[in-house]
């Protein structure tokens, strides 16, 4: 007899999809886009500054944001008072052959001054606070962010070694409009490393993949997490990535970076409905005197933790 394999796939769960975000999904999705939007701008910018600049020794830190449509990646000296070293700009593709490199030294300009003190500011209290966690094959990355009157610093970890997805021991800061600290939070209570690359036992590429979200950790996808997985969705190849907490499944589409958000309860409804329909189906063959061989296959995704 056919085995009859029911799964819940991500085609039919997308059916729900991108009409159910609420406002709150939809605005930490669109701030994870600006933190990808930085962290690209910080890689290649890096590789860019340092193939030009060869006073190494001068060097004091960086820092990247969004100017308008540009992504600009900015290098300062290590003097009390830094000036710029560097400018690197990039458009939307990110394509070093378009970027444009400036190394006049130049004094910050009001945003970058802002940009600059609460990045400051941030890395006293990582070196300072325990709460802030420190991990083997692991560095801490700052983004400051600046959108319209909120002003936040988030921390990520990020990889030293290929072929792993650290999500989790990430942080936010809030500031005021006086660059006073209001805030610091830890987002996931834990470190999460991913490794990619691999296969399942049946030799097929892993296409999706998961983790779960305490309830202090929120219902919905992180902004860090969008900017993790927009950065490294490339090389993993996955086609999806799941975020599930109490109350909602989270499908982050690796492939059009767009998320699906499902009520976990719709989940459960789905399953139940399928597993009676399956059962029927038994029920009906076992009268025609037909002998059931179905083996039952139902998406199962971890509590929250």
């Amino acid at each position: 007899m056919k085995t009859i394999t029911i799964l819940v796939t991500f085609l039919t769960l997308t059916a729900f999809g991108q009409k159910n975000l609420n406002q709150e999904a939809v605005a930490i999705v669109a701030e994870g886009k600006l933190l990808f939007q930085s962290e690209m701008a910080s890689w290649y910018g890096t590789d860019l500054f340092l193939e030009k600049y060869k006073e190494r020794e001068n060097i004091g830190g960086y820092f990247s944001y969004q100017d308008n449509d540009v992504a600009k990646c900015v290098f300062f000296s290590k003097e009390a008072t830094p000036q710029v070293i560097g400018t690197m700009s990039f458009d939307s593709s990110y394509d070093m052959k378009k970027a444009t490199t400036d190394l006049t030294i130049r004094a910050f300009t009001p945003t970058e001054t802002d940009l600059y003190t609460i990045r400051k500011l941030a890395l006293n209290e990582i070196q300072s606070d325990t709460l802030f966690k420190r991990y083997n094959n692991t560095n801490l990355n700052l983004i400051p962010l600046i959108k319209g009157k909120e002003k936040k610093v988030y921390v990520l970890t990020g990889p030293t070694k290929n072929g792993v997805v650290i999500f989790g021991n990430d942080y936010l800061l809030t500031f005021n409009s006086n660059n006073k600290l209001t805030s610091k939070k830890q987002l996931h209570k834990n470190i999460i490393p991913i490794e990619y690359g691999g296969k399942m036992e049946e030799g097929k590429e892993i296409e999706s993949t998961l983790h779960s979200h305490l309830p202090e950790t929120g219902d919905f996808i992180t902004a860090t997490d969008v900017c993790t997985l927009m950065l490294y969705g490339k090389f993993t190849k996955w086609k999806s990535h799941h975020v599930v907490s109490q109350k909602y499944l989270n499908i982050w589409n690796c492939e059009t970076n767009e998320l699906n958000v499902i009520p976990m309860k719709t989940i459960e409804k789905i399953n139940k409905d399928q597993k009676n329909a399956i059962r029927k189906r038994i029920k009906r063959n076992k009268k025609c005197g037909v002998k059931p061989n179905a083996e039952l296959f139902f998406p199962s995704y971890p509590k929250y933790n």
